[in-house]
């Protein structure tokens, strides 16, 4: 019996490191995305996506190794979370300021700081905040992108109607919001074509398909397709499995057929 016991012991205690390791790597997926409606004239345009650090601090090899590989970046929200020192968020924004422009929108735990230090933070790294606002990016030849930001939803506070009243008419659209449930708030009409959101962790701790949490990766609707990211941070507890850690390089390019 006394052996039995330690052995599970053990498996748990082997369990619970394995999740601790799997909740701390470094990931980059690399993924390529295609739309028939996207600016011939801006060839390729790359997005370093990363959400939900909460807690982490970003190794500065590991961001030197994304230099030059993205045109900007985008923050998904949970920057991060009661707790995290000011030290550490600087730290992060400072790295990530390193690859390219930053452009960040609000999560819910972000709002578990005092949200005055970090929109100073957020001033003194030069990161624009995508507070239900839109960003123009255009190409020599006049053709147009739109990065669209909204508030945390679970809040209440996101107000997709005034980031779309930035947009001009015409122009491909990209969406960022930390919650992915942003999808059942438009239709074709707001003619978004990709949605990059975070927030589930994937679960973090999957374990049954009936689990509630969306799992990371790519959804498909009728009117626009939406990216879930499991997220680079923890929170309740440094532990993942089964849901692992995600940073995304994302290469949009138009579909030629």
């Amino acid at each position: 019996m006394i052996v039995i016991l330690l052995l599970v012991i053990i498996a748990c205690l082997t369990w619970i490191v394995f999740m601790y390791k799997e909740a701390h790597v470094n990931r980059v997926i690399y993924q390529e995305y295609c739309f028939p409606d996207f600016p011939r004239s801006f060839g390729e345009v790359r997005i370093f996506f990363i959400s939900d650090i909460h807690k982490r601090q970003l190794p500065d090899t590991w961001i030197r190794d994304m230099q030059g590989k993205a045109d900007f970046v985008v923050i998904g929200g949970d920057l991060t979370e009661k707790g995290v020192p000011l030290t550490r968020m600087s730290h992060n924004l400072r790295l990530l300021s390193q690859i390219g422009p930053v452009y960040f929108v609000w999560g819910n735990n972000d709002y578990e700081t005092e949200r005055h230090d970090l929109d100073a933070l957020l001033l003194d790294h030069k990161v624009k905040s995508l507070d239900n606002t839109a960003v123009l990016f255009e190409s020599e030849e006049g053709e147009k992108l739109w990065l669209l930001g909204v508030d945390d939803t679970s809040l209440g506070k996101d107000r997709l109607d005034w980031a779309l009243a930035d947009c001009g008419e015409e122009g491909f659209r990209i969406l960022v919001s930390h919650n992915p449930d942003i999808v059942q708030k438009f239709t074709e009409k707001e003619r978004i074509s990709f949605v990059l959101s975070g927030h589930t962790h994937g679960g973090q701790i999957y374990l049954l398909p009936s689990d509630k949490y969306m799992r990371g990766g790519t959804y498909s609707y009728a009117h626009t397709l939406l990216l879930v990211s499991n997220g680079y941070g923890t929170t309740f507890v440094p532990l993942r499995f089964r849901a692992p850690v995600q940073t995304h390089l994302l290469s949009l390019k138009r579909k030629e057929v």
